[in-house]
C-alpha cells in the first residue's frame, strides 16, 4: 500500500521510484525501520546532501571508486576503445553497492537505461569516427544519470540527465565523513600485509636497477617484466586517476540517496480565452495545411513537376529549403508545448478542442518532415552523401518518431508513458546512428554510386572524393574498392593518420585494426604522379555546399 513502510536491512529503503512512498534512514528519529515524515513535495527543497537522507559510503563504494581511478590512469591514456565499457563497468559496480547499501530496488527502466548506457560506450570500441563517438560518450553519461536518478515526468526525466555534473564535490564530501571514525575489518590482517608489499616494492626496485646496470642480460629480463613508466606521463595521468574517481564517486553519491526531480512542482499556466488560444492555432493549421497540398502537387509529382514548376533541378530544390523546414519541424514541437500549456481545460469541450488542434497541427507536421527527408532524398540522390547530410536525416526521422507518439498520446488520453518513451527513442536513435557506422556508411554509399556509374557510362562517371577524403578509418574497406587513382586519393589521408605504432586492444577499436590490415597488405600510391594533390583536387564535381 502506498505509504506503508517495507522492511529493509540496517540501511532502511526508500522506494527512489514512487513518490508516495516514505524514506526511512539509519539513525534517524524512531530506529529499527521506524518511517519517518514523508519528505517534503516540492523538490526545490529536498536537498540529496542532507546526511539524514542519505546512506554513507562504505569501503567497498570507495574501493571500487579508486579502483576505477586506477583503471582511467591506467586505460585511457593510450586513447579510447574498449577501456570505455571496463571503466564504465568498474563505475556501475560502485553506484550498484552505494544503492544496494541504501534499499534500493532495481526497476525495468533502471536496468534499460543502464544497458543502453552501456551500448552507447561500445560504439568508440567498434568504430573510429570522432563525432558519433562523443554524442555516445555524452549520451551514455546522461543516461547513467538518469538510471541512478530515476524519474518518469518531463521534469524528473530533462532534470537527472545533467545531474551527474554537479556531483563530483558533495561526492567526495559524502566519501570523507563516512570514512571518518569508520573502522576497517580485518584491518589487523590487511595492514602488516600493505606494509610488506610496500617493503618489497621499495628492495626490488633498489635492487633491481643495480642488478640491471651491471648485466646486460638481466637489464634485458627486467625490462619484459616491469611496466614501461614515463615520468613524463605522470601528470596526465594523475588528471585521468582524478578525473575517473570523482565520476566514480559521483554517481555512487546520486546512488545512496538521488535528489527527486520528480516532485519538482511545475504550475500550470494560466488558461486562455478559447478564442485566443485556438485562432492563432487555426491559423498555423491552415498554413501547414496549404504547405501540405503544394508539396503533394510539386514533390511527388517527380524532378519534371519540379523543373516545371520551380525551373530550379532536384539538387537545388532540396538545398532551397531543407533547413528552413528542419527549423519549422523543431519550432512545432515547442508550439505544442506552449499551447498544451496555456489551452483552455476548464470543460469536456475545451478538452476535445485543445486535443483536435493539436492533433492536427502533429498530423500537418508529419508533412513537412516528409517534405524535408524527400529533399534531402533529392540532394543525396544528386550529389551523394556526406556526414552532416546523414546526421540530419537520422535526427528528421526522429522528430517524426516524436510527432506519431505526441499523435498516440493524444489518441490514448494518456500521457505518463510520454517522457520516457520519448528519451527512449531518441536514446535507441543515437545508439544505431553510432553502431551503425556513419562514416562506413557515407563512403560505402558514395563509392556504389560511382561503381553504377561506370557500369551505366565510364567516360562520364565520376566521384566527388571532397565527401570520403576526411572520413575516418571507418570507411577504408568501402574506398578500397575504387580504382586507382581515386582509391590512393580517397586513402592518403587515413593512411597518413595511422601510420605509427599501434595503439594497445584496450585504447583502440575494431575500424582502425581492420583499416591498418587493409593498408598494410595494399598501401596507397602516394608517390605515383597520377596522385598528387592538383590531381586529387580536381577529382569531383563543383556543388561544394554542406
Amino acid at each position: 500500500m502506498p505509504g506503508s513502510p517495507e522492511p529493509g536491512g540496517p540501511y532502511g529503503s526508500w522506494d527512489l521510484y514512487d513518490p508516495a512512498r516514505p524514506w526511512r534512514a539509519p539513525g534517524a528519529p524512531g530506529t529499527s525501520g521506524t518511517p519517518v515524515a514523508p519528505p517534503p513535495k516540492r523538490a526545490s527543497r529536498l536537498r540529496a546532501s542532507d546526511p539524514e537522507r542519505r546512506v554513507g559510503a562504505t569501503p567497498r563504494v570507495v574501493l571500487a571508486a579508486l579502483l576505477t581511478g586506477l583503471l582511467t590512469a591506467w586505460l585511457f591514456y593510450d586513447g579510447l576503445g574498449a577501456n570505455l565499457l571496463i571503466c564504465g563497468g568498474a563505475t556501475a559496480a560502485g553506484a550498484g553497492f552505494a544503492a544496494r547499501a541504501a534499499g534500493r530496488r532495481v526497476r525495468p527502466w533502471t536496468v534499460a537505461w543502464s544497458l543502453l548506457a552501456l551500448a552507447l560506450l561500445a560504439v568508440p570500441a567498434v568504430w573510429s569516427a570522432a563525432w558519433p563517438g562523443l554524442l555516445a560518450i555524452g549520451g551514455a553519461l546522461a543516461l547513467a544519470s538518469l538510471a541512478v536518478h530515476g524519474g518518469r515526468r518531463w521534469t524528473g526525466v530533462l532534470l537527472a540527465l545533467p545531474g551527474i555534473l554537479w556531483q563530483p564535490v558533495p561526492a567526495v564530501r559524502w566519501a570523507r565523513l563516512s570514512m571518518q571514525g569508520r573502522s576497517l575489518r580485518g584491518r589487523d590482517r590487511i595492514v602488516p600485509v600493505l606494509k610488506a608489499l610496500a617493503v618489497a616494492a621499495v628492495l626490488l626496485t633498489v635492487f633491481g636497477l643495480l642488478f640491471a646496470s651491471a648485466d646486460a642480460a638481466m637489464a634485458d629480463l627486467l625490462g619484459g617484466l616491469s611496466p614501461d613508466l614515463d615520468l613524463a606521463q605522470l601528470p596526465g595521468r594523475g588528471v585521468l586517476f582524478v578525473l575517473g574517481t570523482l565520476t566514480a564517486l559521483g554517481f555512487a553519491h546520486i546512488a545512496a540517496g538521488p535528489r527527486r526531480w520528480d516532485r519538482t512542482e511545475v504550475p500550470p499556466g494560466r488558461e486562455r480565452r478559447r478564442l485566443e488560444w485556438a485562432l492563432p492555432l487555426a491559423a498555423l493549421n491552415l498554413m501547414f495545411g496549404v504547405f501540405a497540398a503544394l508539396q503533394a502537387v510539386v514533390v511527388l509529382g517527380g524532378a519534371d513537376a519540379v523543373l516545371r514548376n520551380t525551373g530550379m533541378s532536384r539538387s537545388a530544390y532540396a538545398r532551397q529549403g531543407f533547413w528552413q523546414l528542419s527549423v519549422i519541424t523543431v519550432l512545432t514541437l515547442v508550439v505544442v508545448a506552449v499551447a498544451k500549456r496555456w489551452a483552455p481545460r476548464t470543460t469536456v469541450a475545451d478538452r476535445r478542442l485543445a486535443r483536435i488542434l493539436l492533433g492536427l497541427l502533429c498530423v500537418l507536421a508529419l508533412a513537412v518532415v516528409a517534405s524535408a527527408l524527400g529533399r534531402m532524398w533529392f540532394y543525396v540522390d544528386a550529389s551523394g552523401l556526406t556526414r552532416l547530410r546523414l546526421w540530419v536525416l537520422v535526427v528528421e526521422v526522429w522528430l517524426g518518431v516524436v510527432f506519431l507518439l505526441l499523435i498516440a498520446s493524444g489518441l490514448t488520453r494518456s500521457t505518463g508513458w510520454l517522457p520516457r518513451v520519448v528519451l527512449l527513442s531518441g536514446v535507441l536513435t543515437l545508439a544505431v546512428y553510432g553502431l551503425m557506422g556513419p562514416d562506413a556508411i557515407v563512403a560505402d554509399q558514395n563509392v556504389t554510386r560511382y561503381e553504377q556509374a561506370l557500369r551505366t557510362d565510364p567516360h562520364t562517371a565520376a566521384i566527388d572524393l571532397r565527401n570520403v577524403r576526411d572520413l575516418s578509418a571507418d570507411a577504408v574497406p568501402a574506398l578500397d574498392r575504387l580504382p586507382e587513382p581515386q582509391r590512393s586519393c580517397a586513402l592518403q589521408l587515413i593512411a597518413q593518420d595511422l601510420r605509427g605504432e599501434a595503439q594497445p586492444w584496450y585504447a583502440t577499436d575494431l575500424a582502425v585494426a581492420r583499416a591498418r590490415r587493409i593498408l598494410a597488405e595494399r598501401p596507397p600510391v602516394d608517390d605515383s604522379p597520377r596522385v598528387g594533390h592538383r590531381a586529387c583536387d580536381r577529382a569531383g564535381f563543383e556543388d561544394r555546399d554542406w
